[in-house]
């Protein structure tokens, strides 16, 4: 059985999650989470809060046993991107984009 948590219109670049995704996948959640909690990337403590809610929802609404979940998949997709504007010279002004991704965290019980 899967279990999933989401988290959508996170401000930070889905190009700088997908950087610790690689690490976590593929790993058991109790050591992904450990594996988490020592990276110093703002990514790292925002995907440590998804992982725990995906473990949290497994337990209390599926009856899961926690020892036995597996990272299956986790995906950064892009959200919607903020534009904002910054004062130039000569009376210009440049663009700001200001990224925003949504996680998904998937586990599934070790078979």
């Amino acid at each position: 059985m899967e279990v999933k948590a989401v988290l959508k219109h996170v401000r930070i670049s889905a190009q700088k999650v997908q950087r610790i995704i690689h690490s976590v996948k593929g790993k058991s959640a109790e050591s992904a989470l450990n594996m988490l909690k020592f990276m110093p990337q703002k990514s790292a403590g925002i995907l440590s809060k998804i992982m725990q809610s995906a473990v949290a929802n497994a337990e209390h609404n599926h009856g899961l046993d926690v020892d036995s979940l597996v990272v299956n998949n986790v995906l950064a997709d892009q959200g919607p991107t903020l534009k904002r504007f910054r004062a130039r010279a000569r009376g210009r002004g440049s663009r700001i984009l200001k990224r925003t991704s949504h996680i998904t965290v998937v586990l599934a019980e070790k078979a």
